[in-house]
């Protein structure tokens, strides 16, 4: 009879498989050179768009007050410049691998909600008023090019379509992506790696 003297309530994990290759000589190209640059290029590009949606944020701190307040976060005024700071500042740091997993997990969160809202309060099925249809069947009016008025001609339902899917695709995008570097990090080629250090 063996008594047990200690015990660890985490399992026993599987060794991991071994990825086998039809051309074994790849498997230090795609190691080694593959999964560390297209995981940057990722990175770089998650913080770049995340810059990029930022950047008039912080140039209008206060602009969004209002309509973060429309979303539950009290005071407008202290919210609407965090959350344009932590987009804009938190997607340089992204892309530059420097405190990736943190504020990728904050902007994960926001981008998420960013989610929610556009697909709960969707464009709408066309944006010209009955006046306007008038102009478009009329001829525009010399209002809209011939290119236009080919768009608008119901009203422009089908543009605000595309535009609601792309809205709605763009947030999930980046939203995955935010996700991924908040559970992995910033990979081999970032600063947090270059330190030795993750928060």
């Amino acid at each position: 009879m063996t008594l047990q003297t200690s015990y660890s309530p985490i399992p026993a994990q599987p060794a991991a498989r071994e990825t086998r290759f039809i051309l074994p000589f790849m498997r230090n190209v795609y190691s080694d050179f593959a999964e560390p640059f297209a995981w940057t290029a990722f990175r770089i590009a998650i913080g770049g768009m995340l810059m990029i949606e930022g950047w008039p944020k912080i140039v209008a701190p206060l602009a969004q007050s209002g309509f973060v307040e429309g979303l539950g976060f009290y005071p407008g005024w202290l919210w609407s410049p965090v959350l344009a700071a932590m987009q804009f500042f938190g997607g340089l740091l992204i892309a530059l691998g420097l405190l990736t997993r943190p504020l990728a997990l904050a902007n994960a969160v926001m981008l998420a909600i960013t989610l929610w809202f556009h697909y709960s309060h969707p464009y709408g099925h066309a944006f010209l008023t009955q006046a306007g249809l008038d102009i478009v069947n009329a001829g525009g009016n010399g209002l809209f090019t011939a290119e236009g008025l080919q768009r608008l001609g119901d009203g422009g339902t089908k543009f605000l379509e595309q535009v609601q899917t792309k809205a709605e695709l763009a947030s999930l995008f980046w939203t995955g992506g935010a996700f991924l570097f908040a559970a992995f990090g910033g990979g081999r080629l970032s600063l947090d790696r270059f330190i030795g250090r993750e928060f």
